[in-house]
C-alpha cells in the first residue's frame, strides 16, 4: 500500500490574514478613543464596524467625576480579547460595564462578531452626547 501525496492548500482563501488569522494586524482598526468627563461628549461620531474585524479604543477618564460605561448588548455582540490597563492585560470571558473612579486610561482590544445596533453609554445619562451609537455590519 503506498499513501498519497500530501498537496499544499493553494487556493489562497485567508482572505489576506497573516499566520494570526482575524487577529493579524492587516484585519486591525483603531478607533476614535472614548473620553469620560463630566459633561462632554463621549466621541465625536458614531461607530460603524465591520463584523469579523479586529478593533482596539482607549477609554480616557480625567477624573472630573466617577463616570461609568455600561452597554451590556454591545459587549455580548462582540469578543473581547484583552483589556490593558496601565500596563496590566486582562482576558475577560466577559463585560458588563467599566468604571472610572479617578483619572485613568484603559485599552480595549475586540472582535466585531454580531451584526446589529447597540450603544455604550453613562448609567442615568440622558443626553445624546453621553451615549455612543454603534453600529455592526
Amino acid at each position: 500500500m503506498c499513501a498519497a501525496p500530501a498537496f499544499a492548500d493553494d487556493d489562497d482563501d485567508d482572505n489576506g490574514f497573516g499566520l494570526a488569522g482575524i487577529l493579524s494586524a492587516s484585519n486591525k482598526e483603531d478607533l476614535e478613543p472614548i473620553q469620560l468627563s463630566a459633561g462632554e461628549p463621549l466621541t465625536s461620531a458614531p461607530w460603524v464596524l465591520k463584523s469579523g474585524t479586529y478593533y482596539e479604543f482607549e477609554i480616557q477618564g480625567d477624573g472630573s467625576a466617577e463616570l461609568a460605561l455600561v452597554g451590556p448588548e454591545f459587549f455580548r455582540a462582540i469578543w473581547i480579547d484583552e483589556i490593558v490597563v496601565e500596563g496590566l492585560e486582562i482576558r475577560p470571558l466577559g463585560l458588563d460595564s467599566i468604571e472610572f473612579d479617578e483619572a485613568g486610561e484603559m485599552e480595549i482590544g475586540f472582535l466585531a462578531i454580531k451584526p446589529g445596533s447597540y450603544y455604550l453609554k453613562i448609567p442615568g445619562s440622558t443626553g445624546e452626547t453621553q451615549r455612543l451609537e454603534i453600529t455592526i455590519q
